[in-house]
Protein backbone atom coordinates (compact mmCIF):
# COMPACT_ATOMS: atom_id res chain seq x y z
CA UNK A 1 0.00 0.00 0.00
CA UNK A 2 1.25 3.47 -0.79
CA UNK A 3 -0.41 6.66 0.60
CA UNK A 4 -0.67 9.12 -1.99
CA UNK A 5 0.76 12.38 -0.85
CA UNK A 6 -1.29 15.50 -2.11
CA UNK A 7 1.11 18.13 0.11
CA UNK A 8 3.79 17.09 -1.30
CA UNK A 9 2.41 16.90 -5.10
CA UNK A 10 0.80 20.09 -4.42
CA UNK A 11 4.34 21.93 -3.16
CA UNK A 12 5.63 20.65 -6.33
CA UNK A 13 2.83 22.11 -8.80
CA UNK A 14 2.99 25.83 -7.00
CA UNK A 15 7.27 25.31 -7.06
CA UNK A 16 6.28 24.87 -11.11
CA UNK A 17 4.28 27.54 -11.29
CA UNK A 18 6.52 29.94 -9.26
CA UNK A 19 8.99 29.23 -11.40
CA UNK A 20 6.99 30.33 -14.61
CA UNK A 21 5.52 33.46 -12.85
CA UNK A 22 9.32 34.43 -12.67
CA UNK A 23 9.99 34.09 -16.34
CA UNK A 24 6.93 35.82 -16.88
CA UNK A 25 7.80 38.90 -15.04
CA UNK A 26 11.40 38.77 -16.39
CA UNK A 27 10.43 38.53 -19.86
CA UNK A 28 8.05 41.50 -19.01
CA UNK A 29 4.72 40.05 -18.62
CA UNK A 30 2.01 40.96 -15.94
CA UNK A 31 2.09 39.11 -12.55
CA UNK A 32 -1.39 37.05 -13.07
CA UNK A 33 -4.22 38.17 -11.14
CA UNK A 34 -6.82 36.14 -9.37
CA UNK A 35 -9.71 37.64 -7.62
CA UNK A 36 -11.77 36.10 -4.67
CA UNK A 37 -15.27 37.51 -4.49
CA UNK A 38 -16.52 36.21 -0.92
CA UNK A 39 -20.08 37.01 -0.01
CA UNK A 40 -21.08 36.82 3.77
CA UNK A 41 -19.79 35.26 6.90
CA UNK A 42 -19.11 31.70 6.55
CA UNK A 43 -16.36 30.58 8.56
CA UNK A 44 -15.09 27.51 6.44
CA UNK A 45 -15.23 30.09 2.86
CA UNK A 46 -13.39 32.54 5.11
CA UNK A 47 -10.68 29.90 5.73
CA UNK A 48 -10.81 28.74 1.97
CA UNK A 49 -10.23 32.49 0.85
CA UNK A 50 -7.42 33.30 2.88
CA UNK A 51 -5.90 29.74 2.11
CA UNK A 52 -5.87 30.94 -1.61
CA UNK A 53 -4.49 34.37 -0.77
CA UNK A 54 -1.47 33.05 0.72
CA UNK A 55 -1.34 30.49 -2.06
CA UNK A 56 -1.31 33.28 -4.55
CA UNK A 57 1.31 35.07 -2.58
CA UNK A 58 3.58 32.09 -2.73
CA UNK A 59 3.71 31.69 -6.17
CA UNK A 60 3.83 35.23 -7.41
CA UNK A 61 0.38 35.75 -8.37
CA UNK A 62 -1.30 39.06 -7.06
CA UNK A 63 -4.66 38.58 -5.31
CA UNK A 64 -7.55 40.97 -5.45
CA UNK A 65 -10.19 40.04 -2.44
CA UNK A 66 -13.84 41.36 -2.63
CA UNK A 67 -15.97 40.98 0.52
CA UNK A 68 -19.95 41.61 0.07
CA UNK A 69 -22.74 41.15 3.25
CA UNK A 70 -24.73 37.96 2.83
CA UNK A 71 -28.00 40.80 2.90
CA UNK A 72 -26.30 41.47 -0.50
CA UNK A 73 -28.93 41.30 -3.24
CA UNK A 74 -28.67 39.00 -6.47
CA UNK A 75 -28.68 42.47 -8.62
CA UNK A 76 -26.14 43.92 -7.03
CA UNK A 77 -23.32 40.85 -6.91
CA UNK A 78 -24.23 40.03 -10.53
CA UNK A 79 -23.04 43.31 -11.26
CA UNK A 80 -19.78 42.93 -9.52
CA UNK A 81 -19.59 40.21 -11.37
CA UNK A 82 -19.71 42.03 -14.54
CA UNK A 83 -17.59 44.53 -13.35
CA UNK A 84 -14.48 41.31 -12.74
CA UNK A 85 -15.57 40.49 -16.40
CA UNK A 86 -14.36 43.57 -17.56
CA UNK A 87 -11.35 43.89 -15.44
CA UNK A 88 -8.46 43.58 -17.54
CA UNK A 89 -6.44 43.24 -14.87
CA UNK A 90 -7.78 40.64 -13.23
CA UNK A 91 -7.09 37.01 -14.97
CA UNK A 92 -9.58 34.99 -13.57
CA UNK A 93 -11.53 35.40 -10.22
CA UNK A 94 -14.25 32.67 -8.16
CA UNK A 95 -17.21 33.35 -6.31
CA UNK A 96 -16.66 31.19 -3.16
CA UNK A 97 -19.50 28.94 -2.72
CA UNK A 98 -21.79 28.08 -0.89
CA UNK A 99 -24.25 31.71 -1.61
CA UNK A 100 -26.78 32.94 0.90
CA UNK A 101 -30.07 30.66 0.00
CA UNK A 102 -31.53 33.93 -1.54
CA UNK A 103 -29.36 33.91 -4.63
CA UNK A 104 -29.17 31.42 -7.57
CA UNK A 105 -25.93 29.82 -7.42
CA UNK A 106 -26.67 29.08 -11.15
CA UNK A 107 -27.17 32.40 -12.45
CA UNK A 108 -24.31 33.30 -10.70
CA UNK A 109 -21.50 31.02 -12.08
CA UNK A 110 -23.29 32.12 -15.64
CA UNK A 111 -22.73 35.26 -15.14
CA UNK A 112 -19.16 34.73 -15.06
CA UNK A 113 -16.96 35.02 -18.41
CA UNK A 114 -16.20 31.70 -19.62
CA UNK A 115 -12.68 33.11 -20.08
CA UNK A 116 -11.95 34.15 -16.39
CA UNK A 117 -13.97 30.72 -15.28
CA UNK A 118 -11.11 29.55 -13.28
CA UNK A 119 -13.17 26.91 -10.81
CA UNK A 120 -14.31 25.46 -14.27
CA UNK A 121 -18.14 25.70 -12.97
CA UNK A 122 -19.42 27.64 -16.13
CA UNK A 123 -21.61 25.20 -18.54
CA UNK A 124 -19.81 26.35 -21.28
CA UNK A 125 -16.36 25.51 -19.40
CA UNK A 126 -18.08 22.11 -18.30
CA UNK A 127 -19.26 21.03 -21.81
CA UNK A 128 -15.84 21.95 -23.66
CA UNK A 129 -14.21 19.66 -21.10
CA UNK A 130 -16.96 17.08 -22.05
CA UNK A 131 -16.15 16.74 -26.00
CA UNK A 132 -12.51 17.30 -25.57
CA UNK A 133 -12.06 20.84 -25.96
CA UNK A 134 -9.41 23.13 -24.01
CA UNK A 135 -11.23 24.19 -20.86
CA UNK A 136 -10.83 24.70 -17.44
CA UNK A 137 -11.68 21.75 -15.18
CA UNK A 138 -13.14 21.83 -11.76
CA UNK A 139 -10.39 22.25 -9.46
CA UNK A 140 -11.09 18.80 -7.72
CA UNK A 141 -11.16 16.76 -10.25
CA UNK A 142 -8.00 18.43 -12.19
CA UNK A 143 -6.19 17.58 -8.77
CA UNK A 144 -7.22 14.04 -8.69
CA UNK A 145 -6.21 13.62 -12.89
CA UNK A 146 -2.98 15.34 -11.52
CA UNK A 147 -2.13 13.02 -8.71
CA UNK A 148 -2.75 9.59 -10.83
CA UNK A 149 -0.52 11.36 -13.28
CA UNK A 150 2.36 12.00 -11.03
CA UNK A 151 1.85 8.67 -9.23
CA UNK A 152 2.24 6.94 -12.92
CA UNK A 153 -0.87 4.89 -11.64
CA UNK A 154 -2.42 2.89 -14.39
CA UNK A 155 -5.87 4.03 -15.68
CA UNK A 156 -6.78 2.75 -19.48
CA UNK A 157 -8.98 -0.19 -19.38
CA UNK A 158 -9.64 -0.27 -15.79
CA UNK A 159 -13.10 -0.15 -13.94
CA UNK A 160 -13.30 2.93 -12.47
CA UNK A 161 -16.41 3.45 -9.79
CA UNK A 162 -17.14 7.30 -8.74
CA UNK A 163 -18.98 7.55 -5.96
CA UNK A 164 -21.40 10.64 -6.37
CA UNK A 165 -23.09 12.35 -8.63
CA UNK A 166 -22.32 15.90 -7.93
CA UNK A 167 -21.68 19.07 -10.65
CA UNK A 168 -18.62 19.52 -8.71
CA UNK A 169 -16.61 16.69 -8.18
CA UNK A 170 -18.91 13.24 -9.54
CA UNK A 171 -19.82 13.91 -12.84
CA UNK A 172 -16.73 15.93 -14.31
CA UNK A 173 -14.47 13.46 -12.56
CA UNK A 174 -16.48 10.28 -14.47
CA UNK A 175 -16.23 12.40 -17.68
CA UNK A 176 -12.60 12.83 -17.26
CA UNK A 177 -11.81 9.33 -16.65
CA UNK A 178 -13.57 7.83 -19.63
CA UNK A 179 -11.89 10.26 -21.88
CA UNK A 180 -9.22 9.52 -24.79
CA UNK A 181 -6.26 10.68 -23.02
CA UNK A 182 -3.83 9.23 -19.69
CA UNK A 183 -5.26 9.63 -16.85
CA UNK A 184 -8.21 8.25 -18.49
CA UNK A 185 -9.79 5.57 -21.22
CA UNK A 186 -11.55 3.50 -18.52
CA UNK A 187 -14.91 2.33 -18.05
CA UNK A 188 -16.79 4.36 -15.62
CA UNK A 189 -19.60 3.72 -13.98
CA UNK A 190 -21.56 6.73 -11.60
CA UNK A 191 -22.99 5.12 -7.85
CA UNK A 192 -25.30 7.38 -6.46
CA UNK A 193 -27.75 7.60 -3.12
CA UNK A 194 -30.82 5.51 -5.82
CA UNK A 195 -27.63 2.86 -6.58
CA UNK A 196 -29.00 -0.31 -4.95
CA UNK A 197 -25.82 -2.28 -5.50
CA UNK A 198 -23.28 -0.43 -4.65
CA UNK A 199 -21.11 -3.05 -2.34
CA UNK A 200 -21.75 -5.68 -5.65
CA UNK A 201 -20.69 -2.45 -8.21
CA UNK A 202 -17.01 -1.20 -6.27
CA UNK A 203 -15.74 -4.99 -5.49
CA UNK A 204 -15.38 -5.07 -9.10
CA UNK A 205 -13.63 -1.57 -9.14
CA UNK A 206 -10.07 -1.03 -9.84
CA UNK A 207 -10.13 2.66 -8.93
CA UNK A 208 -12.83 4.24 -6.72
CA UNK A 209 -13.57 8.13 -6.35
CA UNK A 210 -15.34 8.60 -3.44
CA UNK A 211 -17.03 12.21 -3.27
CA UNK A 212 -20.14 11.51 -1.31
CA UNK A 213 -19.47 13.56 2.11
CA UNK A 214 -20.47 10.85 4.12
CA UNK A 215 -17.52 9.51 6.83
CA UNK A 216 -16.01 6.34 6.59
CA UNK A 217 -18.89 5.14 3.91
CA UNK A 218 -16.50 2.64 2.31
CA UNK A 219 -15.71 0.05 4.19
CA UNK A 220 -12.90 -2.83 3.94
CA UNK A 221 -15.34 -5.16 2.90
CA UNK A 222 -16.78 -2.66 -0.46
CA UNK A 223 -13.16 -3.04 -1.75
CA UNK A 224 -10.83 -5.88 -3.51
CA UNK A 225 -7.42 -6.38 -3.30
CA UNK A 226 -4.83 -4.45 -4.70
CA UNK A 227 -7.60 -1.30 -5.27
CA UNK A 228 -6.65 2.07 -6.20
CA UNK A 229 -9.08 4.33 -3.55
CA UNK A 230 -9.35 8.25 -3.86
CA UNK A 231 -11.00 9.91 -1.13
CA UNK A 232 -12.52 13.40 -1.38
CA UNK A 233 -14.51 13.57 1.39
CA UNK A 234 -13.90 15.80 4.17
CA UNK A 235 -16.32 16.28 7.31
CA UNK A 236 -15.83 18.20 10.19
CA UNK A 237 -16.79 15.98 13.11
CA UNK A 238 -16.83 16.18 16.80
CA UNK A 239 -13.30 14.29 18.28
CA UNK A 240 -12.11 14.33 22.14
CA UNK A 241 -8.39 14.04 20.45
CA UNK A 242 -7.84 17.33 19.16
CA UNK A 243 -7.39 20.49 20.48
CA UNK A 244 -9.45 22.06 18.06
CA UNK A 245 -12.54 19.61 19.33
CA UNK A 246 -13.29 18.75 15.76
CA UNK A 247 -11.74 16.05 13.31
CA UNK A 248 -11.91 15.92 9.95
CA UNK A 249 -12.84 12.56 8.29
CA UNK A 250 -12.96 11.26 4.81
CA UNK A 251 -16.02 9.39 3.19
CA UNK A 252 -13.51 6.00 3.64
CA UNK A 253 -12.60 4.27 6.66
CA UNK A 254 -8.91 5.00 6.03
CA UNK A 255 -7.54 1.86 8.70
CA UNK A 256 -9.49 -1.23 7.61
CA UNK A 257 -9.54 0.09 3.81
CA UNK A 258 -5.52 1.15 3.04
CA UNK A 259 -4.31 -2.52 3.82
CA UNK A 260 -6.01 -3.87 0.97
CA UNK A 261 -5.17 -0.73 -1.39
CA UNK A 262 -2.38 -0.82 -3.87
CA UNK A 263 -2.54 3.37 -3.24
CA UNK A 264 -5.20 5.36 -1.32
CA UNK A 265 -5.35 9.27 -0.63
CA UNK A 266 -5.40 10.09 3.28
CA UNK A 267 -7.83 12.93 4.77
CA UNK A 268 -6.40 15.45 5.48
CA UNK A 269 -3.30 15.28 3.09
CA UNK A 270 -4.52 13.63 0.18
CA UNK A 271 -6.90 15.23 -2.53
CA UNK A 272 -7.40 18.65 -0.03
CA UNK A 273 -4.05 20.26 -1.24
CA UNK A 274 -4.45 19.75 -4.72
CA UNK A 275 -7.70 21.54 -5.34
CA UNK A 276 -5.70 25.33 -4.59
CA UNK A 277 -2.92 23.95 -6.67
CA UNK A 278 -5.31 23.22 -9.66
CA UNK A 279 -7.31 26.71 -9.15
CA UNK A 280 -3.51 28.21 -9.16
CA UNK A 281 -3.00 26.37 -12.70
CA UNK A 282 -6.51 27.40 -14.04
CA UNK A 283 -5.40 30.70 -13.19
CA UNK A 284 -1.92 30.37 -14.79
CA UNK A 285 -3.65 29.35 -18.00
CA UNK A 286 -5.79 32.30 -17.46
CA UNK A 287 -3.04 34.91 -17.47
CA UNK A 288 -1.43 33.01 -20.52
CA UNK A 289 -4.71 33.30 -22.80
CA UNK A 290 -4.14 29.38 -23.11
CA UNK A 291 -7.65 28.10 -23.06
CA UNK A 292 -9.29 31.61 -24.84
CA UNK A 293 -6.77 33.40 -26.54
Amino acid sequence: MQKIDGKLISAQIKEEIAIEVKQIIDNGGKKPNLAVLLVGNDGGSQVYVKSKIKACELVGFKSTSIKLPDTVSQTILLEEIDKLNKNKDIDGFIVQLPLPKHIDENRIIEAIAPSKDVDGFHPINVGRMSVGLPAYISATPLGIIELLKRYKIETAGKHCVVLGRSNIVGRPMATLMSKKAYPGNATVTICHSRTKNIKEITLNADIIIVALGSPEFLTADMVKQGAVVIDVGTTRIKSDKTKSGWKLKGDVKFEEVAPKCSFITPVPGGVGPMTIASLLKNTLLAAKKEIYS
